[in-house]
């Protein structure tokens, strides 16, 4: 698709927007989200970016965002939680290089009560687990809810002690049904069905369903006000502002497929054309593009994409664990993933050809690979991989000159390979200060920005499948008795929860450190957290 070579008139378009809330996404010339936001009045929010006079004023970082801006896209919502909402959504998804706030992994308040507890009672939570239990939101306004949950305990009487099953030694710690907060279950001051009907008189109303409260609380405060009890009724209108707040009616909004990568009117000419902007001896017909994603503060992973002709070879993809650093270290896990990759090349390519062979001679590794790529042609085995033509570390010149440094080690130091940084869409080679600054408009750079799109994209799709292991392993951090240590152990022993839920009591207690009556707990704690249930 080719690009205006003229930026458009977008002062013109917003006579279309309307003075509506709403979120916005801002885009380059290459179609990629570069800032999302939202606003009370998305045509006052969008008039401030293409305000001559205005964006002049604007800071350094917002005068380069509005250069930027090519297009913009607008999503229409009902109110400020819902933009609140959609705006976390869409900069998790797309993850905007302006965007700041809600690109890590933390995400809104959610409300969670499972009915099959012996006395359920409401918790707050940021993942929704795939464990039978029941859950609102997610929920904008944090304090809000956290005023509103606190409320509704005490209105309804349910309990907020710990245990999973508590008795009459947990009462004799409590004091809520002195204070007449807790209708006190675990004693038997109210049967189980008596106190199910309080849980759901309260899920109709957090869910908006039931609203018959809010009136008595208005008539309460206004009795209170004509009372002279002016404090009293400053709280009722707090909380009542809390309570319409929380239960403001909002859509949850999921993230859409991803796109896929664009494919080139011709791939082969956008090769050609690479080659000539990096003068290589040969055309890079097998490229191979390497990204660093950190998820959260704890995990480290790494992606590697291959392209070949031009377009994605997706059955020779990779992603990795980054095994040397747990934070936020893009230096160190660049060394460790091409340190990985093509030491594991090399080892098969040694293979394939035999060790013995491979010592008896005086080549390079590069050049006996090279050798016996062009004497395997099409009869090479299944598990011997080609070296790439090009080599694409996404980063600029500390990644490089680290990707560079492990190549040497191995003997692969000839190997053509590259830096792309994001700011600029630079290209850095080595051994050269100044980088390489390849027009927008040409295929050399499109193809460039594919494969490290293509590579971000199945980074992100790791990031997602541990988000899902976490999720699920997280079931354990809800199970009386199994502390941080017995959690990593059976998750050792076991491999997963769901080979974990499998397995009988008896075969939980051969585990070092856990018990018969814990193996019970556990056992029967994952039969009713079942997905089903």
């Amino acid at each position: 698709m080719s690009l205006p070579r003229e930026k458009p008139n977008l002062r013109a378009r917003l006579r279309d927007v309307p003075h509506q809330p709403g979120v916005y996404v801002m885009r380059d010339r290459l179609n990629r989200v570069i800032y999302v936001g939202k606003a009370r009045d998305l045509r006052k929010r969008l008039s401030n970016y293409f305000t001559p006079a205005r964006s002049r004023l604007a800071d350094r970082k917002t005068r380069a965002l509005i250069e930027a801006i090519w297009d913009f896209d607008i999503h229409l919502v009902r109110n400020e939680p819902e933009s609140l909402l959609l705006e976390g959504k869409l900069i998790k998804e797309f993850r905007p290089r302006y965007n700041v706030s809600f690109r890590d992994d933390k995400r809104f308040l959610l409300v969670r009560v499972h009915p099959n507890d012996p006395f359920p009672k409401f918790s707050l939570t940021r993942l929704k687990k795939d464990d039978g239990a029941r859950y609102f939101g997610p929920f904008a306004h944090s304090g809000a809810l956290r005023t509103t949950i606190n409320w509704l305990n005490k209105r309804f009487g349910l309990r907020v002690c710990r245990p999973l099953r508590p008795g009459e030694t947990d009462y004799k710690h409590c004091s809520n049904d002195i204070i007449k907060k807790c209708t006190a279950p675990c004693i038997g001051r109210i049967t189980r069905e008596a106190y199910m009907e309080r849980i759901e008189q309260a899920s109709a109303f957090l869910s908006g369903k039931s609203k018959d409260l809010l009136p008595e609380l208005e008539d309460e405060m206004r009795l209170l006000a004509a009372k002279q009890e002016f404090e009293r009724a400053a709280e009722l209108r707090d909380m009542l502002a809390d309570l319409k707040k929380t239960l403001s009616p909002t859509r949850s909004f999921e993230r859409g497929a991803r796109a896929k990568v664009v494919s080139t009117i011709d791939p082969m000419a956008d090769v050609r054309e690479l080659q000539e902007e990096l003068h290589l001896e040969a055309a890079p017909l097998v490229m191979e593009c390497f990204d660093i994603a950190n998820i959260g503060a704890t995990h480290c992973v790494a992606s590697m994409v291959r392209f070949k002709n031009g377009v994605p070879d997706n059955a020779n993809y990779r992603r990795y664990r980054i095994r040397a650093t747990s934070g936020q270290n893009d230096f160190v896990a660049m060394a460790e993933v091409i340190r990985r990759r093509f030491s594991r090349i090399l080892l098969e390519g040694r293979r394939a050809a035999g060790d013995d062979a491979a010592d008896a001679t005086d080549e390079s590794p590069l050049e006996a690979m090279r050798r016996l790529e062009r004497e395997m042609g099409d009869e090479a085995p299944r598990r011997f991989v080609r070296l790439p033509d090009l080599i694409i570390v996404d980063g600029g010149k500390g990644q490089l000159s680290v990707a560079m440094a492990e190549l040497q080690r191995l003997g692969l130091s000839d190997l053509p390979i590259i830096g792309l940084a994001k700011e600029r869409e630079e290209v850095y080679r080595p051994n050269e200060g100044q980088p390489i600054l390849i027009p927008h408009d040409r295929g050399a750079l499109k193809l460039l920005q594919r494969i490290r799109d293509e590579a971000h994209r199945w980074a992100n799709g790791y990031h997602q499948l541990l988000l899902r292991r976490r999720i699920d392993e997280s079931l354990l951090d809800d199970c009386p008795g199994v502390s941080q240590n017995r959690k990593q152990t059976l998750l050792r022993a076991f491999g997963s929860v769901s080979r974990l839920r499998q397995a009988s009591a008896e075969q939980i207690a051969e585990i070092p450190g856990i018990s018969r009556t814990l193996a019970a707990t556990i056992h029967d704690f994952l039969l009713s957290r079942k997905p089903d249930a």
